[in-house]
């Protein structure tokens, strides 16, 4: 199902459903108050990969309260193979909505929520942060305690009145402190809330590492050697010139990453350049790959699953993208990642390693995509990212790829 799909159905659809719900909840759930201990933890992050890995110190969290096992996840279906990746959550627990279509994403929907009352979910976690879809899905899920974000004041976007612990969103934290938080609240009497006697932290945080195969890494370097003609073991910068359909203004001018790979090519006689991308951009990642006029610049886009995308990672040295999913994934692996931000900030949702580089032009416009207005701008001109020069790129990576070269040397 496309983005703008999804975008329709949380606003038309979602908004009389919280409506609906909430009537219910009013008549027959009203008490807020009073704590228990959680026993069963859902998660519910339905897009967004990247995001998911910055939650990754919050699942943490819940597991230390309640165990592995009694932790579970709600995503669509695409997006689970992230999450198996991170290896935190037991693969049965995570729970997924198919959504080709929005047919399939209701009755999906409706599976799913049969699946987690079967489980007896008692605590639900709604980590997107005024989508409708998901308040609808926390209350539908059973929990007799759910945690998300409120509009108080009407400052975000309606949508109903479904968690027993409300949450001011505060802008001011970044992502991975937002998550930790929902679930420290946990502790807290939701009586008291908003208010909330917690400091989280912001430090580096290095998400669980990807862990592959023997034989999953031979697959991989078969498949590398095949593309490079034999040049497996070079050094392997790797540019992801997309980003996902859900804030298009975060791409970088395609034409750039052109220009780019050939001065990294005309600096570096042993590199070898790799564009990568999901497979509906195979065709126009193989074309800016022709388009440097090297046979040491190839395509693997659409030729590589998530899983060994990561691999993949955990083979390169560095890699260059917009503010999107890979520069979350990156993260997993040893892999140093160059994230290019502009209507987003990296105050907020840049990757917590150490091998983390991000570069923004700070100008005043940007960032213009938020929680508050559902990450939808009247921009059409992202001159935030138009302002990020090749020359000012090329001279980062060269000093990321440098210094990595001799500190692995």
């Amino acid at each position: 199902m496309r983005v703008a799909t999804m975008r329709r159905a949380d606003r038309w659809l979602g908004v009389p459903a919280c409506f609906a719900l909430t009537l219910v909840r009013r008549l027959v759930d009203r008490d807020r108050s009073g704590t228990g201990a959680p026993h069963r933890i859902l998660f519910i992050k339905l897009a967004e990969q990247g995001s998911t890995v910055l939650a990754s110190q919050a699942i943490r969290r819940a597991i230390a309260k309640v165990g592995a096992g009694n932790v579970y996840f709600l995503a669509f279906e695409e997006n689970r193979h992230v999450l198996d990746a991170m290896a935190l959550i037991p693969e049965r627990n995570v729970v997924t909505i198919r959504a080709s279509s929005l047919a399939e994403a209701v009755s999906s929907a409706g599976r799913a929520i049969a699946r987690l009352r079967r489980e007896r979910i008692d605590t639900a976690i709604d980590l997107e942060f005024f989508a409708r879809s998901s308040a609808a899905l926390t209350y539908l899920s059973g929990a007799r305690y759910r945690v998300g974000f409120h509009p108080y004041a009407g400052e975000a976007s309606y949508r109903g009145d479904l968690m027993t612990h409300r949450l001011s969103f505060n802008p001011q934290l970044h992502a991975s402190q937002t998550f930790e938080t929902l679930v420290a609240v946990l502790d807290q009497p939701p009586e008291t809330l908003p208010a909330l006697d917690f400091r989280p932290r912001l430090e580096d945080q290095t998400p669980a590492q990807f862990t592959a195969r023997g034989e999953e890494i031979e697959q991989m370097r078969r498949l590398l050697d095949e593309a490079t003609g034999g040049r497996t073991g070079t050094p392997m910068i790797l540019l992801n010139a997309n980003a996902s359909d859900l804030v298009p203004l975060r791409r970088w001018p395609v034409e750039r990453y052109v220009q780019l790979a050939r001065q990294l090519l005309a600096r570096y006689s042993a590199l070898t350049v790799v564009f990568t991308g999901a497979p509906q951009e195979a065709e126009s990642a193989g074309r800016l790959a022709t388009a440097v006029g090297s046979n040491r610049a190839i395509s693997l886009a659409g030729r590589t699953t998530i899983r060994q995308l990561l691999i993949l990672y955990g083979l390169a040295d560095v890699l260059v993208t917009n503010d999107s999913g890979p520069a979350h994934f990156g993260a997993l692996t040893s892999i140093d990642v160059v994230t290019l931000f502009g209507p987003e900030t990296p105050a907020l949702f840049r990757a917590l390693t150490p091998r983390s580089h991000v570069m923004w032009s700070g100008i005043a416009c940007s960032p213009c995509v938020n929680a508050y207005n559902d990450r939808l701008s009247a921009c059409t001109n992202n001159i935030c990212m138009q302002q990020i020069t090749v020359d000012d790129v090329f001279e980062r990576v060269c000093r990321v790829f440098e210094s990595r070269q001799a500190r692995l040397s």
